[in-house]
């Protein structure tokens, strides 16, 4: 067959032993095909095979730098977490594609790379590069999540009005977004409105079925139930002490 009909079924058997030795056919006689290459790459990265996996896709890369270098820098955001790989993938990118926004793996390059600076706990950074991205799709379009890890963000920072005024952005667009109603809880608390802070971790744990996640990673803002449970007990627990303290102060 045609090298093109072979790719599409190695394709759609996707991590088999038949797909991965047809990608080897595939490679071995045209070894300038991209896009076997990358097709190769998923699955074995899919399953944490990286060394393997990046091999692949590195080759992908060299040989169709604009096609596939969104896609490695995603991979080295979201599985390896080398969030400076990550920046250089995309700044890359970013510089072979002038005045043109990129979306590498569907979301858009800025937002991604807010997140790299994020986890490189460069937050200020991680502001301008996640207001760009706002910038870049309109707030109506952006990412719900932009405005979580703005609030993250600010509140690492110790700028709670303004992490206040994220999360509720956030809340705007979707009052089911349990990672807003988590930060809220985090800033209310921290803050001294005990009410407030108990309001949104209920509406938080009310809300986990619409929580971001992944078959294959976990996000750097994925929340857990383990995390509701933790803060509602901490709530508790302050509320009994100054119940306490009150008592013993009118005695």
């Amino acid at each position: 067959m045609p090298k093109e009909r072979r790719f599409d079924f190695a394709g759609h058997m996707q991590g088999t032993y038949l797909s991965q030795s047809m990608f080897d056919v595939l490679t071995w006689q045209h070894p300038t095909y991209a896009k076997a290459y990358f097709e190769q790459s998923v699955a074995l990265n899919k399953r944490g095979e990286y060394a393997k996996g990046f091999r692949l896709l590195d080759r992908a890369v060299e040989l169709d730098p604009k096609m596939h270098l969104g896609y490695r820098g995603y991979m080295k955001l979201r599985f390896l977490r080398d969030y400076d790989a990550a920046l250089a993938d995309l700044d890359r990118l970013d510089s072979l594609t002038p005045n043109h926004t990129d979306a590498p793996w569907g979301e858009d390059i800025d937002f991604l790379r807010g997140e790299a600076w994020f986890g490189k706990e460069n937050y200020r950074k991680a502001i301008r590069v996640f207001n760009r991205s706002l910038e870049n799709q309109g707030e109506d379009w952006a990412d719900i999540q932009t405005f979580v890890y703005l609030g993250m963000a600010e509140h690492e920072l110790g700028n709670y009005e303004r992490a206040i005024s994220e999360f509720q952005r956030a809340l705007k667009y979707s009052a089911s977004t349990p990672e807003a109603h988590l930060g809220l809880a985090q800033v209310y608390r921290e803050i001294g409105n005990p009410g407030l802070a108990r309001e949104h971790i209920l509406e938080a744990e009310k809300s986990m079925a619409y929580k971001r996640e992944d078959s294959y990673n976990e996000y750097l803002n994925e929340i857990y139930y383990i995390d509701i449970a933790a803060m509602k007990k901490d709530l508790d627990l302050e509320t009994a002490s100054t119940t306490t303290a009150d008592e013993h102060s009118r005695s």
